[in-house]
C-alpha cells in the first residue's frame, strides 16, 4: 500500500511539471510571434496567413501516456521536459535583447514578402537606364507602333524596355522582342510603374522603345499613283489634336492614300503619342510638311491637279455632297484644323466644296463630325468613285 502510494504520488508530481513546462513554452511562442509581427522589417504588421503559415515548436510528441509507469517511461517524459525547458530559454533568451537586435528567420521574412507583393516589387526594382542618347531621343509605346518602329527602320532604336511578369510571355510582345534581339538591341525588364513614367501615362501594352523622333518628310511625294490611277493626296491644315491626327494617318493608311501633306505651322508634331493614335501608321506612312502650304496647292494647280475642300453643310456657299463627286484625275483633298477648318488663305484655292450630309435634324452645338471622322467618311467616298480597282 505504501509503495503504491508513492507511485502515484510521483505521477501526479510529474504531471504538475509537464503542464507547467508546456505553459511556459506556450507563452513564449507567442511572445515570439508578437516580437516577429512587429519586427518584420518589410512591414509592422504580418496578417493572420502569415501567422498560421508560421510554426512553433514540435510539442505533438508531448502526449500524456496512461499505459505504462515503468523507469524507462518516466525517463523518457523526463528527456523530453529537459528539451523544452532548453528551448524555452532559447526563446527567452531571443527575446531579452533590444527590438533594434531582434532578426527575423529568413523564412519569416519570405512569408511577409509574399504577403506584401507590393514591398517585395519596391525592394527588388531597379530604375530604368536609358541611353546617354535620352535626352535627343524618345519613347515609343506600345506593340504596333514599337514593332513597326523596328521594322520599318525609320528611326534609330537603341533600346526596349519590356514590362516584367505575365505580360512579357504575350505573343505579341514576344514578336516585339524578337525583332529588338535580331537587330541586337538590349532588352530591359521593368515594372508597370516605369513604363507608365516612359510614356507619360499613354496605354503602352508592356513596351516601350527608346528610339530618334520621327519628324516630317521635306521633299515632295511621287506625283503619279498606283496602278495608273488619278493619285489622291490628303493635306491637312493646323491638325494640333494628336490622336486627330493619328486617327488620321491610320485611315488614311488603310484606305490607300497615296500622300499625305501638311503644314508646318500651327500642326502638332509627329510624336509618339500621334504614332500609337495611329497604330503604328505613322512609322509606315511618311507625312510631307511644307512651311509654305499655299504655295505648294498654288504649284499643283498649275500642274492641272484638282483641289477639293470640305465645309460643314450649313455653309453659304455651293457645296456637294461627297457621295456625288467623282475621282478623275490628280486629286489633293483639304481637311481644315479643328477650330475653324480650312484657313482663309487656302479656302479661295479649293475648286469644289464637299460635304457631309446629315441623317437628321441635328441640335446646335453636335451638328458636325470630328475631324478624323470626317476624314475617313471622305477619303472613303473619293476613293470608291475611282472605280472597281481603286484597292
Amino acid at each position: 500500500m505504501l509503495v503504491s502510494s508513492c507511485v502515484n504520488q510521483l505521477k501526479l508530481l510529474l504531471g504538475w511539471k509537464r503542464k507547467l513546462s508546456l505553459s511556459i513554452v506556450h507563452s513564449q511562442v507567442a511572445a515570439y510571434r508578437l516580437t516577429a509581427t512587429t519586427q518584420c522589417p518589410e512591414d509592422k504588421r504580418i496578417n493572420l496567413k502569415t501567422k498560421r503559415h508560421f510554426r512553433g515548436p514540435n510539442t505533438s510528441n508531448v502526449q500524456d501516456k496512461s499505459a505504462g509507469s515503468g523507469g524507462s517511461q518516466v525517463r523518457g517524459r523526463s528527456a523530453q521536459d529537459e528539451a523544452l525547458k532548453k528551448e524555452a530559454a532559447l526563446f527567452q533568451g531571443r527575446n531579452r535583447g533590444r527590438p533594434d537586435d531582434f532578426r527575423v528567420s529568413s523564412e519569416l521574412r519570405k512569408l511577409c514578402l509574399e504577403d506584401f507583393p507590393a514591398d517585395r516589387e519596391r525592394e527588388g526594382r531597379q530604375k530604368p537606364a536609358l541611353d546617354s542618347r535620352a535626352e535627343t531621343d524618345e519613347i515609343v509605346f506600345g506593340v504596333a507602333p514599337c514593332l513597326l518602329a523596328l521594322t520599318q527602320g525609320r528611326r534609330k532604336a537603341c533600346k526596349l524596355f519590356v514590362r516584367d511578369g505575365e505580360t512579357s510571355a504575350r505573343a505579341s510582345v514576344l514578336k516585339v522582342c524578337e525583332e529588338a534581339h535580331r537587330r541586337g538591341l538590349q532588352i530591359k525588364r521593368v515594372s508597370k510603374r516605369d513604363l507608365d513614367k516612359m510614356s507619360g501615362g499613354g496605354v503602352h501594352q508592356g513596351v516601350c522603345l527608346q528610339a530618334s523622333p520621327l519628324g516630317y518628310v521635306s521633299e515632295d511625294p511621287k506625283p503619279s499613283g498606283k496602278g495608273g490611277r488619278p493619285p489622291l493626296w490628303l493635306v491637312l491644315d493646323r491638325i494640333q489634336d494628336p490622336m486627330n491626327l493619328g486617327a488620321i494617318l491610320r485611315s488614311a493608311y488603310f484606305l490607300g492614300v497615296d500622300a499625305v501633306a501638311s503644314s508646318l505651322r500651327h500642326s502638332c508634331p509627329l510624336s509618339p503619342v500621334v504614332s500609337k493614335a495611329s497604330s503604328g501608321a505613322m512609322e509606315v506612312l511618311g507625312v510631307h510638311g511644307y512651311e509654305d502650304l499655299e504655295g505648294m496647292l498654288r504649284l499643283k494647280l498649275d500642274q492641272g491637279w484638282q483641289v477639293v475642300g470640305t465645309v460643314a453643310g450649313d455653309a453659304h456657299v455651293p457645296v456637294t455632297r461627297c457621295s456625288d463627286f467623282q475621282l478623275t484625275g490628280p486629286t489633293l483633298l483639304l481637311m481644315g484644323g479643328e477650330a475653324g477648318g480650312l484657313s482663309g488663305d487656302l479656302l479661295p484655292l479649293c475648286q469644289t466644296l464637299l460635304t457631309i450630309p446629315a441623317g437628321r435634324e441635328l441640335f446646335p452645338g453636335i451638328e458636325s463630325l470630328n475631324v478624323s471622322v470626317a476624314t475617313g467618311i471622305l477619303l472613303h467616298a473619293l476613293l470608291a468613285s475611282r472605280g472597281p480597282h481603286a484597292r
